[in-house]
């Protein structure tokens, strides 16, 4: 059942001109700063080869690429995300759903997985757009599959909040703005994080995004992700599964 639900969830997602409206504004997006970049690594590239150990083209190309598409897509994963029940429950369609002989762990999960497909299409653009500087360049892989993790691992956060959030209303724009507030109030922690080392230090997100745009495979950080993407998603299936039983 897992896979019907997330081809459904595919199927409407690339239904909706607004899914492809917004793969292109984001290529679009990315491919303009990834020439900006390029365009001055070319200018200083000269200066570079007299400095030891000097940056490379994965560092002051690809890590800023990389550290923009976070803040990208954090604020457009809200209005992706915000359809996913929310809708389902505005059409009256949500009580037939979680009335039928699906569990609802398979429903959580089957919207989710669907959402992150989708924004996994949009992080391999990014790979792929990374990857056709080997042409004329040597890459650093491992700081480019550490940037690669921690987006991957840092949307699937926005992804399993936004989802939670989509599950408490029935007006999917009330579900996007709330899921971008939350999402701002954790990139307001983060720059909050920056200037302390307290325990705050721990709970910014963005922060723990960071050790894998510095090419930082921290452990403690890919079990912060994993600890926020499955208590948000354990928070909507109580949600849905306390609406199964008391309606």
């Amino acid at each position: 059942m897992v896979v019907t639900i997330i081809r459904k969830e595919l199927s409407m997602l690339f239904i909706s001109p607004l899914a492809w409206i917004m793969l292109a504004l984001i290529q679009l997006v990315f491919a303009g700063f990834f020439l900006v970049r390029l365009d001055a690594f070319l200018e200083i590239q000269s200066q570079l080869l007299q400095v030891i150990n000097s940056p490379g083209i994965t560092e002051v190309i690809i890590s800023p690429v990389f550290a923009l598409a976070a803040i990208v897509l954090l604020m457009l994963t809200p209005i992706l995300s915000m359809r996913l029940l929310a809708e389902e429950r505005r059409n009256r369609t949500l009580t037939l759903l979680i009335s039928s002989p699906v569990s609802i762990i398979d429903i959580v999960l089957g919207k989710f997985l669907g959402l992150m497909i989708f924004l996994a299409v949009v992080i391999m653009l990014i790979v792929t757009l990374s990857i056709s500087l080997r042409i004329g360049g040597v890459l650093d892989l491992g700081l480019l599959l550490s940037n690669t993790l921690g987006l991957f691992l840092v949307t699937a956060c926005f992804s399993a909040l936004g989802l939670y959030v989509s599950s408490l209303t029935a007006q999917p724009v009330i579900a996007a703005i709330g899921s971008l507030g939350i999402l701002l109030g954790l990139w307001m922690i983060d720059l909050v994080a920056s200037e302390t080392d307290g325990w705050i230090h721990y709970v910014s997100l963005l922060k723990h995004f960071r050790y894998f745009n510095q090419g930082l495979i921290d452990t403690l950080s890919i079990a912060y992700c994993v600890l926020f993407i499955v208590t948000f998603l354990v928070l909507t299936i109580r949600r849905l599964d306390g609406e199964r039983l008391y309606g």
